[in-house]
C-alpha cells in the first residue's frame, strides 16, 4: 500500500522555557517489506536537526532550541510503500536449540527489565505455549486479548507489566510488553515494534484518518527460506500477524528504546502535549514489492 503520513506534536509551556533539548525517532524504516519514499521534518522556533542511526537501526534526529519559547511544534511529513510479508515459516521447536538461532537473537531473548514478580506470570507463559513456535505466536496474539481489556486510560506511558496484571486493562504498549515476556521465556526471541497502523475506514468513507503511534512485536521464528530464522510481525492488540497496514518506525528490547519522541528544558514551566497523525492512503492498491 502507498501511504502519506502526517505527524504533527505541540508543546505548550506556561511560561517561557530555553535549552530545550529533543530527541525524535519518527523516520519510517525501510525494510524488506517497506520503503520510504519521501520525508520531512520542520521545527518551530528553527533549529538545526542532527541525525544518526541508533544501535537497533533506527534514525534518530536531535536538536536543541536555546532561546525562550512558550511553544514547540514538530511536523513530520513522509511517504511510505509497504507490501505484504510471505508466509511465516512453521519450523518445530527443536529449530531453537541451534547455534544460528541464539546469534540472531542476541539480547531479545534476554529478560524484561520490569517483569514482574517470580511466579505472577507461570500460567500465561504455560498456556501461550502451542505446538510450534509460530502457532505460540499466534496464540499469544489472542490469549493477551481475550484476558485484558484494551482501555485508554488505564495506564499511562511508565506502567509495568505489573500495573497490567493489576488493572486488568491496558494499551498496545502494555500488550506488547506482555507479549515479549511470554515469548522470551517459551525461548522465543521478540523485540518491540513502533510505528503506525492503518485503521481502514468502512468502505466509501474517507482515505485520510486520523489515527495514534502504535506498538506491535517482531519474533524471531526459526525456519526460513534458506534455513535461517526470520524476524515476523505480531500485533497483540488486533489479534493477528501484522501486515501491509503496519508501518514500522524501529524495534528495540522495549519501548525505553523506541519512543517516537523525548527530551528535557530548562525552567520551571509545566507543560501539555498534543499528539496528531494523520495517514491518507495514497491508493487503493496492494503493492506488487516494494
Amino acid at each position: 500500500m502507498n501511504f502519506g503520513i502526517r505527524y504533527l506534536t505541540e508543546y505548550r509551556y506556561s511560561a517561557p522555557v530555553t535549552d530545550n533539548l529533543n530527541v525524535l525517532r519518527v523516520r519510517p524504516a525501510t525494510t524488506s517489506t517497506q520503503r520510504c519514499d519521501e520525508f520531512h521534518v520542520r521545527v518551530d522556533p528553527e533549529a538545526r536537526l542532527q541525525r544518526h542511526v541508533d544501535y537497533f537501526g533506527t534514525e534518530v534526529i536531535e536538536f536543541g532550541v536555546a532561546k525562550p519559547h512558550e511553544r514547540l511544534s514538530v511536523l513530520v511529513r513522509a511517504r511510505v510503500v509497504t507490501a505484504e510479508a510471505p508466509d511465516p515459516p512453521d519450523a518445530g521447536w527443536e529449530r531453537l536449540d541451534t547455534d544460528g538461532y541464539a546469534q540472531a537473537a542476541g539480547e531479545f531473548l534476554l529478560p524484561a527489565g520490569s517483569e514482574p514478580e517470580t511466579g505472577a506470570l507461570d500460567d500465561l507463559v504455560a498456556a501461550v505455549r502451542a505446538e510450534t513456535p509460530l502457532a505460540t505466536v499466534q496464540r499469544m496474539t489472542e490469549l493477551i486479548p481475550d484476558r485484558f481489556d484494551y482501555r485508554q486510560g488505564a495506564t499511562y506511558v511508565g506502567s509495568t507489566v505489573a500495573d497490567l496484571l493489576a488493572a486488568g486493562a491496558g494499551v498496545c504498549q502494555d500488550f506488547v510488553h506482555l507479549g515479549l515476556i511470554l515469548l522470551r521465556r517459551n525461548g522465543i526471541a521478540a523485540r518491540y515494534v513502533s510505528g503506525y497502523l492503518w485503521a481502514a475506514p468502512e468502505e466509501g468513507g474517507d482515505d485520510s484518518v486520523e489515527v495514534e503511534t502504535h506498538a506491535w512485536l517482531d519474533a524471531l521464528l526459526p525456519g526460513g527460506p534458506r534455513g535461517e530464522p526470520v524476524w515476523r510481525g505480531a500485533d497483540p492488540t488486533n489479534r493477528r500477524l501484522a501486515g501491509e497496514t503496519h508501518v514500522k518506525i524501529g524495534h528495540g528490547r522495549m519501548y525505553a528504546d523506541v519512543p517516537p519522541i523525548k527530551g528535557v528544558f530548562r525552567g520551571t514551566a509545566s507543560s501539555e502535549l498534543e499528539a496528531r497523525v494523520t495517514m491518507t492512503r495514497v491508493d487503493r492498491q496492494a503493492s506488487a514489492g516494494v
